[in-house]
């Protein structure tokens, strides 16, 4: 059994924002050199998020919409969580969209259905956070 770990960088100019890694994505999966097995992505950072949908921006301004109404960034005092920090919100939108994913790798690709895609979501930018991927397999 082979396995392969590489962490993914990113640093946005926004507080939120969704990335399409997929193409990074894919090239770590060519550099494994892995045919058959599972690759796992995950955030590094509380405040980020790994998932998997369609590449469209409606549906992006759809769910920038939709979290802000779940948890709304202000007013700061609202939450808790917030006296230090003021990224309580990050944190629940966080939740929200998942930790990571876990797809499976079929013939050297992704075997992903129609329209999949995999995205880093950032609830608390302008810093630099990671991502990792790591796949095990044949």
């Amino acid at each position: 059994m082979k396995h392969y770990r590489k962490e993914l960088w990113f640093e946005t100019k926004k507080r939120r924002e969704f990335i399409n890694i997929t193409p990074l994505v894919e090239k770590c999966l060519k550099e494994s050199g892995i045919r058959e097995g599972l690759l796992l992505c995950n955030a590094m950072h509380i405040t980020a998020s790994v998932f998997i949908n369609d590449d469209e921006s409606g549906l992006h301004q759809d769910f920038e919409t939709w979290l802000e109404e779940l948890a709304p960034e202000k007013p700061y005092e609202r939450y808790r969580h917030n006296g230090f920090e003021d990224n309580a919100d990050a944190h629940l939108k966080r939740t929200i969209m998942g930790r990571e994913v876990v797809v499976a790798v079929t013939e050297g690709k992704l075997d992903f259905g129609p329209w999949e895609q995999i995205f880093y979501g950032e609830f608390d930018g302008g810093r630099r956070k990671r991502v990792l991927v790591k796949i095990i397999g044949e």
